[in-house]
């Protein structure tokens, strides 16, 4: 019968899906590993752009956006080098759509593994679940063969129970990891957007259009 399949694959299901989430759990740690020490350079740089920009804001002195220009290590002064460029050849006419266009560009390098951990942190729970309930089921085929031993399902539904634990231990870290970069990835385009609008300032001042 269908039923007697479905417990056939319960019998080795719950092995299976401790099995996967362990495996999960390795490529997790290292996405998450790889993340934050390629994001944290990411933010380190964006921070010292950041004090500069305040700087040329408080010195209104836009002239400052060329040297920041020629750091070309950071984000930042990668669109600011091609921006101050489209400036020079076609004015501030295009110069946000530019931005906005190596912004898009770059934004899948910083988000590179967040999906996987989005969908981690949403499954992992329901494949331990799904583990759980296919050791419950085992454990109660047994104890119908088991002439009444409650001792033995009782220590089947307990190994079950794991498979849950481990969802929820492989789920938790990878959603605060992908709230964490998420919020770091968005502060670096916010320093980017403030970046873009000096660089607009910029080209539509007296010294950017000369």
């Amino acid at each position: 019968m269908l039923t007697d399949k479905f417990f056939m694959i319960a019998k080795a299901g719950h092995e299976v899906t401790l099995w996967l989430l362990i495996v999960i759990s390795i490529l997790s740690t290292a996405f998450i590993l790889e993340r934050f020490f390629s994001i944290r350079r990411i933010r380190q740089a964006s921070k010292k752009i950041s004090s500069r920009v305040s700087e040329t804001l408080q010195s209104n002195n836009f002239s400052e956006l060329e040297f920041i220009s020629h750091d070309r290590e950071t984000l930042e002064g990668r669109a600011l080098s091609y921006g101050l460029r489209h400036v020079k050849e076609n004015g501030p006419n295009g110069l946000e759509e530019i931005f906005n266009s190596y912004a898009r560009t770059e934004k899948p390098k910083l988000e590179k593994y967040l999906n996987f951990l989005a969908t981690v942190g949403s499954n992992a729970p329901f494949i331990g679940l799904l583990g759980t309930v296919f050791g419950i089921m085992d454990a109660f085929r047994g104890l119908a063969t088991s002439q009444g031993d409650a001792a033995a399902v009782m220590i089947g539904i307990s190994k079950a129970l794991v498979a849950t634990a481990v969802g929820l231990l492989v789920a938790i870290p990878a959603v605060v990891a992908y709230n964490h970069f998420s919020k770091q990835v968005r502060g670096v385009f916010q320093n980017l957007e403030g970046v873009r609008d000096l660089c607009i300032a910029y080209a539509k001042s007296s010294k950017g259009k000369a």
